[in-house]
């Protein structure tokens, strides 16, 4: 004989579980939803942090930002998948969103706010979008170079006259951007000469900053590097650019090339509404407004934005027309270390 009442107890127990884990679940989600969002930061910091802390005061949504480096942070979301805490991801340079967009964990960007970006500043697929930009410059001791002694193009420093005379971070993904970008204009051919002559000729340093010390100093002549290290040296005690000066080589060539840093939201976000909602503002007035005012002097890219006037304006600069999301990171990589810089 079936015992009746256990069966029903058996039942209402089973129900008031599923109804203790739906309501776990529920908390769980709402707390989440308390936690506003997390962005993977690899702008730099006082930036990331200018934009975050500007958008909460106007919204009163929460962000959890995290810092590190734009392929750190690429390969970091790639591993993370579906699972990833991040619903936003910002980068120095446009390569580690390729990447990103490449194994397809972007969400698409809001038309709304795609529309406030001239079509050369995003990727025609709409699934990141560009925040701001920075252009390559010949950085020169201008105690000892004359503007008629300067390099026409970057892929003069190729030539042996150069060697032992000049420098880059090869290592880092600012220098990175501009071999991609050298490698979508030129072909892999030009990229690896150059790349062999790199290795020949120039002093390795880890990171923009050193190497502008070091022409500073007087230890090499120049080093390409992003033009906003100078000014932000400029603006504090000038003590590391004292004796540099930017050379721009304008006329399209690869050294002209200007990178954009991008602004993506990862499909898998919990909190859909509100990441769209911070690129948004990063992408419109009020964001690129900081990008104007404030001490990071890179290119504000919004339509109709003004970047700090004490930088060359974009449309002179003259720089090469690159599809962002063409740039191989990947490719560059192999190249970089077959020619033993990496």
């Amino acid at each position: 004989m079936t015992n009746f009442p256990s069966r029903l107890s058996r039942a209402f127990a089973l129900a008031a579980s599923l109804l203790a884990a739906t309501s776990l679940a529920t908390g769980a989600a709402h707390a989440q939803d308390a936690e506003g969002i997390v962005v993977y930061n690899a702008q730099h910091e006082s930036l990331g942090r200018a934009w975050i802390d500007a958008f909460t005061k106007e919204t009163g949504i929460k962000v959890t930002m995290r810092q590190g480096s734009d392929m750190q942070f690429a390969n970091q979301i790639i591993q993370e998948g579906d699972a990833s805490p991040a619903d936003v991801f910002l980068t120095e340079n446009s390569p580690a969103m390729t990447l990103v967009d490449g194994a397809g964990l972007f969400a698409p960007i809001d038309a709304d706010t795609l529309a406030q970006l001239p079509d050369n500043y995003r990727p025609a697929d709409g699934m990141w979008t560009g925040v701001a930009a920075r252009t390559t410059v010949f950085a020169y001791d201008k105690t000892k170079l004359s503007e008629d002694k300067l390099p026409k193009s970057m892929l003069d420093l190729a030539d042996p006259n150069w060697k032992g005379r000049w420098g880059a971070a090869p290592a880092g993904a600012d220098f990175q951007a501009i071999v991609s970008a050298l490698l979508e204009l030129k072909g892999e051919e030009a990229t690896a000469a150059w790349l062999k002559a790199l290795k020949e000729n120039a002093t390795p340093y880890k990171g923009n900053s050193v190497a502008m010390k070091a022409v500073n100093a007087g230890e090499i002549e120049g080093a390409i590097i992003y033009h906003y290290y100078w000014f932000g040296d400029q603006a504090k005690t000038g003590e590391n650019s004292k004796n540099v000066a930017l050379h721009y080589f304008k006329n399209e060539d690869p050294g002209a090339f200007v990178s954009v840093s991008g602004g993506g939201i990862l499909k898998s976000s919990q909190h859909m509404k509100d990441a769209q909602a911070f690129l948004k503002f990063v992408t419109g007035k009020a964001g690129q407004q900081i990008l104007k005012d404030g001490d990071s002097y890179e290119y504000a890219v919004g339509n109709g934005a003004e970047s700090n006037p004490k930088l060359v304006p974009l449309a002179d600069l003259d720089a090469p027309k690159v599809e962002a999301s063409k740039l191989n990171s990947k490719k560059v990589t192999d190249l970089m270390t077959a020619a033993g810089l990496l």
